[in-house]
């Protein structure tokens, strides 16, 4: 079953195009890994997939209901409800404890303080971060920071995982113990994850894996 898919997608940035017709569908519980060079237009395609961005032609499909005609409103509760992220640099917010960012997402769409808390605290133990859930971000490691915001994309156990470049500020060991939990954890909870690389190491974790080149979408065949 297709969960999430582009139609002929297209996306400038004033005269400079991004994306050019670009198609992409997404089964349900895969795991997609997005490669091409850098420029290509891949973190635009994911960020067109998640609602992040409105593409200026084509669709956007998600569970059946098409989502870039939806206004901004209707785009925040779905990426708030139904999706989760994970960012090269993590994007913890400084000012709170490791449990509280992990926690954010589920505070956010009104679940109370205790609950959203004993929920966060529960992937601390499964992520190997026992210790660490009052910590601030300016306190842990780059490996357990990107643990921390996987974490954070995953607790509302999203439909959709986005991870863009997940690895890409880690030494090569933690970025494959990062994208270790990351597929482990999606397999157990049944989340599918578009992730965007250029490394062939992230992508070989993938179920299937396609480049964006020139704005365009094309399957990789391996021989």
């Amino acid at each position: 079953m297709i969960i999430i898919e582009a139609r002929g997608v297209e996306l400038s940035f004033g005269h400079t195009p991004a994306l050019r017709g670009a198609d992409l569908a997404v089964g349900a519980g895969e795991i997609l890994a997005v490669m091409g060079p850098s420029g290509s237009g891949k973190s635009t395609l994911l960020h067109c997939l998640a609602g992040i961005l409105v593409p200026t032609a084509g669709e956007i499909h998600f569970d059946g209901r098409r989502v870039d005609t939806l206004g901004e409103n209707e785009r925040s509760a779905l990426r708030r409800d139904r999706f989760g992220f994970v960012f090269q640099f993590g994007q913890l917010v400084p000012e709170l404890t490791a449990e509280e960012n992990v926690a954010l997402p589920l505070l956010l769409a009104g679940t109370r303080r205790e609950p959203a808390l004993r929920a966060a605290r529960a992937w601390f133990e499964r992520l190997g971060l026992d210790g660490l859930e009052r910590r601030r971000s300016g306190e842990l490691s780059g490996g357990q920071a990107q643990r921390v915001a996987l974490a954070r994309g995953l607790v509302s156990r999203p439909r959709v995982l986005f991870a863009d470049e997940p690895t890409g500020s880690l030494d090569s060991l933690t970025g494959e113990q990062v994208m270790d939990q990351l597929v482990a954890s999606a397999r157990a909870e049944g989340t599918t994850v578009v992730v965007v690389t250029h490394e062939a190491r992230v992508a070989a974790y993938a179920d299937r894996e396609v480049i964006v080149r020139d704005g365009k979408v094309t399957t990789l065949v391996h021989p």
